[in-house]
């Protein structure tokens, strides 16, 4: 776990990073959102230990978050607040390079997968772009935010 707190940290310092180049926050000012964010990663990780079930953890760490920032939990109106000064992108991208780098040490498992898994993948990405494209359509559509 101590690993993982580790990787947190750092993802949290170069998001921090990016949210200051990229979105010209200060790093002072997005520095208590991020401790926010990070402590509900750590805890939807501990409960995903606690829990005798299988789930995946970022089921815990949605709940955790829906929990903090809903209007019944004491201090959400700060815990909102903080968090809004982290851009997602500049959050996500540290995320996905880690993601990347964790894939590079799977190389060999892909490649025994052959050339079907980029069909798959293909299809499976190109269904995902159409099908959230139609929604995000009908959703602007149905609100009246389409011109």
């Amino acid at each position: 776990m101590l690993n993982k707190i580790y990787t947190f940290a750092i993802i949290g310092i170069i998001a921090i990073l990016g949210n200051w180049i990229g979105y010209h926050v200060s790093p002072m000012k997005a520095l208590p959102g991020m401790f926010i964010i990070i402590a509900i990663t750590i805890a939807g990780f501990a409960v995903g230990k606690l829990i005798p079930f299988k789930t995946p953890v970022v089921v815990w760490i949605s709940l955790i978050a829906l929990l903090v920032s809903s209007s019944a939990f004491p201090g959400n109106a700060y815990i909102v607040k903080a968090a809004e000064q982290i851009n997602f992108m500049a959050l996500a991208t540290p995320i996905l390079a880690y993601a990347g780098l964790s894939f590079g040490k799977d190389l060999k498992e892909f490649k025994k997968l052959g050339w079907r898994i980029v069909v798959v993948s293909l299809v499976v990405y190109t269904g995902t772009f159409i099908f959230s494209s139609l929604i995000a359509e009908l959703g602007f559509r149905l609100t009246g935010k389409f011109h």
